[in-house]
């Protein structure tokens, strides 16, 4: 097991769409992503198994809530996650963590509205933390990865917060426990980045990256948890309305590798009452395909970026809505 010694006390792309500009993130290619996309995995459903030997402290003072999740691996080559939780629960006292996640579950074992220590201080008492089990396959290493970022993102839902990659800065919400002794101190832990660079390049022949992981989150936090059972929010939601200032556009576009992880819709998510949404398999949609933009939705209150768009010049084309994050704009 992992063993802890972590004490309670102790790239923006810029570009042009018509007479309209606007900034988006732009990350290099993943293997790993693209594959979850490709093969369609879908985030396990979160299973609550809430022990109550563990100890219940409050977020830090004046926040009182979770400021940002953290990302562990157990370091662990031939554990379970079931003796991952058993070994956690007889050594609390040592540290221990909200959530354990592999390939298949995403097991929730301390209530996420009371801090855990697996970071030391200051981190403790600010963020809700999870552990990732080793696996050793490709698809096994997809799921897991795919889980992980999900639960992240439903996480930033759960406490109001928003994705912020806290990587370069320390000034974020999602945090690798590398990250958090880089910038807070605390530890001299880099989970789960090398895990993750072996992994990704024994099994995808590329090393992943927490970077792609942000990636991956920022796509599932924007989709509405695409393919899970468990949403805080809803597509269909009639209230409260999202308002929305639109610009007329035209351009040529392609999906991005990374379309699969968003949603096809008629209208901007949470614009409009009875919305749609429709399956990419129903227009036929691979990586890389032409599109054709004629208008741009920007949430004024998220400031988030929507583009409506056909997969012809026929005048007559049906329209959709899709988050920028699946295109590929030039």
């Amino acid at each position: 097991m992992k063993k802890f010694s972590l004490l309670l006390t102790g790239l923006l792309t810029l570009f042009t769409v018509g007479t309209a500009s606007t900034t988006t993130a732009h990350a290099a290619s993943s293997a790993v992503n693209d594959y979850i996309s490709s093969q369609n995995i879908k985030p396990a459903k979160v299973t609550s198994s809430i022990w109550g030997g563990f100890p219940k402290h409050a977020y830090r003072h004046g926040v009182g809530k979770p400021e940002g999740v953290v990302i562990h691996e157990t370091a662990n080559p031939s554990s379970t996650i079931y003796n991952e939780i058993a070994y956690m629960k007889a050594h609390y006292n040592n540290a221990f963590v909200h959530s354990f996640v592999d390939a298949s579950h995403i097991i929730n074992i301390a209530n996420t509205n009371y801090l855990a220590w697996g970071v030391g201080f200051p981190g403790n008492s600010r963020f809700v933390q999870f552990e990732q089990v080793e696996v050793h396959s490709k698809s096994a290493f997809a799921h897991e990865v795919s889980n992980a970022a999900w639960y992240t993102a439903y996480l930033l839902h759960q406490y109001g917060l928003k994705p912020n990659d806290a990587a370069y800065d320390g000034k974020g919400t999602v945090w690798s426990h590398g990250s958090v002794a880089k910038h807070l101190g605390g530890s001299d832990h880099t989970d789960p980045v090398g895990y993750y660079s072996t992994t990704g390049k024994r099994y995808f022949g590329q090393g992943y990256t927490m970077a792609a992981f942000y990636q991956l989150v920022h796509a599932y936090y924007y989709s509405d948890f695409s393919g899970s059972a468990s949403k805080p929010s809803s597509s269909a939601s009639a209230k409260p309305l999202d308002k929305v200032t639109y610009t007329k556009t035209t351009a040529t576009a392609k999906l991005s590798s990374q379309f699969g992880t968003y949603r096809l819709y008629n209208h901007v998510k949470n614009a409009y009452t009875n919305m749609s949404t429709y399956s990419w398999s129903s227009v036929q949609a691979t990586p890389g395909k032409t599109i054709y933009i004629n208008n741009k939705g920007v949430k004024d209150k998220a400031g988030t970026t929507w583009y409506r768009f056909t997969f012809s010049n026929d005048a007559n084309a049906k329209q959709y809505w899709a988050y920028s994050g699946a295109l590929d704009l030039n």
